[in-house]
Parts: structure tokens; sequence; C-alpha cells
């Protein structure tokens, strides 16, 4: 069954494989494995994404990011969905942003995947009243926290490319964070435990032009820097691989509850343990002692930094290879897809199917 699939990103973010967001990330894993399946795929996405498929571009806001720009934003998505919708026979449209309600198309069968906690989205966002429209969160541990009337399929774990991201290279002194630079992603605190460790730290993200960004970086962020101490900005794929392979540990200081952790992931793929709060899925993704440390606070997380070199790399990557797996990823959405492009809008059958 060949299958044409309407992969919608954010509003206001760019896909492809250099993207910093997990959201984005995901799309355009599943860009790639349906271009190489034979699917056609195509992309809704603002200027500066890049797809294997059809990317139908809409346009880039490049000031601040208020509430008329994301407006704007979703408006231009709007017209790009109806545009792609009219060119060609859609089978599956699947929306990954957090504003999917605001550019919602208004029938066929519809996938929409929920990257972030289930708390930020609106609660009728989450109880659609279209009987051919599915929501799924990304981890059991989102799932769990889905608010009474949600109307949510069974997830679909996040996973990795295992063996892509895993180049065995000589171990340096640093930890690393890699992170959207913003007050839920604690990138603070981390700074703190590293000079308590005293063990140098490299910080890779993006700085959204959101006005609480911009001040959480230059109040809370800036100030801490130093010589060891370092902000490298937004880093592409190849950076971040690099980077991932010889740090000593990954550090996630989050403060949110994290959906699944992407990143995390990534670390243990790369063979590198990972220090972070036990907030949302990540005690579900880092095993305490053995793949990294789940902390409560600065103190602890310093401690954890200096003790993550006593851990396996090997331990890592092979938790990563059993747990992670890409292909377990891609097999259940193209499961799905097939399963939405044949049961159009009886939820209980699409259930039965997955």
């Amino acid at each position: 069954m060949t299958l044409t699939v309407l992969n919608v990103a954010y509003s206001l973010a760019p896909v492809g494989p250099d993207a910093v967001g997990g959201a984005e990330q995901v799309l355009s894993m599943l860009d790639r494995a349906l271009v190489r399946d034979g699917h056609r795929s195509i992309v809704v996405a603002c200027r500066g994404s890049s797809a294997a498929g059809t990317l139908v571009e809409t346009p880039a806001e490049t000031g601040a990011l208020d509430e008329t720009a994301k407006k704007r934003a979703q408006q231009a998505h709007r017209g790009a969905i109806a545009t792609a919708r009219a060119r060609w026979p859609i089978d599956i449209v699947h929306l990954h942003g957090i504003d999917f309600d605001t550019y919602l198309p208004g029938d066929g069968p519809t996938l929409v995947t929920l990257h972030l906690p289930l708390g930020w989205y609106s609660p009728e966002a989450l109880r659609p009243a279209r009987e051919d429209l599915w929501l799924h969160a990304v981890s059991d541990a989102q799932h769990k926290t889905a608010p009474a009337g949600s109307r949510l399929v069974a997830p679909i774990p996040n996973g990795v490319d295992v063996d892509g991201l895993n180049q065995p290279r000589s171990r340096r002194d640093f930890a690393l964070v890699l992170s959207r630079i913003c007050p839920e992603k604690g990138i603070h605190l981390a700074i703190e435990a590293a000079k308590r460790a005293s063990v140098p730290l490299a910080i890779g993200g993006q700085i959204y032009p959101y006005q609480t960004h911009v001040e959480y970086f230059a109040n809370e962020v800036r100030p801490r820097l130093d010589r060891r101490r370092r902000f490298l900005g937004p880093l592409g794929f190849s950076a971040k691989r690099r980077l991932l392979n010889v740090a000593r540990c990954l550090v996630i200081p989050s403060l949110a509850a994290e959906t699944s952790s992407l990143v995390a992931m990534e670390a243990l793929a790369c063979g590198t343990p990972v220090v972070a709060f036990p907030n949302g899925a990540l005690p579900n993704v880092v095993e305490h002692g053995e793949t990294g440390f789940l902390v409560n606070d600065v103190d602890e997380m310093a401690t954890a930094i200096l003790a993550s070199a006593e851990l396996s790399n090997e331990a890592c990557l092979s938790a990563a290879r059993r747990r992670f797996s890409l292909d377990r990823m891609i097999s259940a959405y193209m499961d799905t897809y097939r399963a939405l492009a044949k049961l159009g809008p009886s939820r209980t059958e699409l259930r039965a199917a997955r």
C-alpha cells in the first residue's frame, strides 16, 4: 500500500536533519523513512526547512515571536495545508505542533503527535469532536498525565538512530548540555552544578526570539558563563554527534515534565551517561546507577557529573540498542498510517489494528 502523507511542522520552527527540537527531528525521521520506503512524503514547514520529500514552505518569522507573529504563521500554515490537500491526494495528515488546533484541517484522516507536556495544550485540543482525528503521546509516562476526557490512542514511543549516532572516540573531560535555551530547561542549574564539580561544560542550543527566552539567556545563563563553561549556540547533527561521543556525560537540568527526552536517548546511543532531574519520562529513560543518575538538586547533580566517569559506556550503548530502536518507532508510525488510511474514522478499529 503506497501512502501519501502530509506531515505538518510547528508553525515557527524549521525542520530538517539539523533541527534542534525533538518534534522537528521526529518529523524529519518520518519524512526520510517515507521516501526511503517508496511513499510520497509532503512536509509543510517554515522557510529554512529541508525535506527528503516535497517541501511546502511557509514564510519564516524573523522578528520577535509574539502573538502577532504566531497568528501570522498559523494563517500561513492553514493556507499551505489547503494548497497541499488540493494538489495531492493526501491519505493522512500528521500534525506535530503545539498549535496544531489553529490550523487543523476540517476533515480527513488526521494524526496528531503530542510531543510536549499535555498540560501545555488547551483542554479542548485534547478532546477533538471529529471522528477521523486521533491524538497520541510519545511515552507511557506522558500518556498517563492526560486529563479526564482526553481522546488519546496508545502511545508511540520515540526512537533514535543508534548506529548513525554511535561513533566511538576518545572521551574528553567535559559535561554537555543540548537544549533549547529557555527557563523551563534549567540551563543555569547545569552551569552551577558544573562549577561545583569543577568540570568544564559545553552548552549547545538555540535561543528562539521569544521575549522570555531572550531574557532568560541574558539574565540567568550568560552571566554564569566563564572560560570553562561555554555557550556554543545551535549545533547541527554532525557537531552534536561529535560532542555526544566524546563528553563524559550529558546533563539534563530540565524543570519541565519531559515527554520522552530524545536527547537522552541520543546520548545513550553514543555510549554517554545521562545526569538528569527525574522529571516526566526521564526516570523511564535513565536507569539510575547504570546508564546515568537521577538527581534532586544542584549538589547531587555536581556529584553525579563526577561519578558519571565510573559508568560503563558499553552499558549505555547496549541499553539504547535494546530500548530506543528507531526502526521500532518508524514501524509503529507506518502501521498507524496504514490503519488510518484503511479504517477511516473508527477509533475502536484503529486501537485494535495497532
